[in-house]
């Protein structure tokens, strides 16, 4: 996929934005659905981003990787989502849980053990949840995900420990008093 930043006037875009959709569909897909908490959301914003990425190929410099440019996009139809009136919660499903086939007892406890620690990462405040998932879902670096969400890589990092200390909390107590809720 490095060779959009290489791409001319007059390149067949429909055949690059299948590559793009396959490579990135799901990762495009569950980032809006972490910011968003609504699946059907996530499909739409999904579509727009595909959209605006189809209409900016040509714009696409390689400044940084074709992942974070799509996340970023992705955020950003995310973020506006968020501003509009129609906003709903909603849980994690059972789509981001994957097995490989172990045996019938190991699915129900990985399914058990991952839904409690997604539903534990979804109900953190989503600046500290998006920091989470960027780092571990998709394996950015410091340094894209600073770019990605415009702040500086320093509080990447002071948000990356105050997530991780929070998750802890939430998980060892399973309650609202480290969210701060009462």
């Amino acid at each position: 996929m490095d060779y959009l930043k290489y791409l001319a006037p007059g390149y067949d875009r429909a055949a690059v934005l299948r590559d793009l959709m396959e490579a990135f569909g799901q990762d495009v897909w569950s980032f809006a659905f972490f910011l968003t908490h609504k699946s059907e959301a996530a499909d739409d914003i999904s579509q727009e981003v595909f959209l605006a990425a189809f209409n900016g190929l040509y714009g696409f410099r390689g400044e940084c990787t074709i992942k974070s440019w799509l996340l970023t996009i992705t955020r950003n139809k995310a973020l506006h989502y968020l501003q509009s009136a129609f906003i709903r919660k909603v849980t994690l499903t059972d789509r981001l849980i994957r097995g490989v086939s172990p045996a019938a007892e190991q699915i129900v406890f990985d399914r058990l053990d991952n839904r409690d620690l997604w539903d534990t990462v979804m109900r953190l405040p989503r600046k500290y949840r998006e920091v989470l998932v960027l780092d571990y879902h998709y394996g950015l670096k410091v340094k894209e995900i600073a770019q990605l969400i415009r702040i500086s890589e320093g509080t990447v990092k002071s948000r990356a420990h105050r997530a991780k200390k929070l998750m802890s909390k939430l998980l060892t107590n399973n309650d609202e008093e480290a969210l701060g809720y009462e």
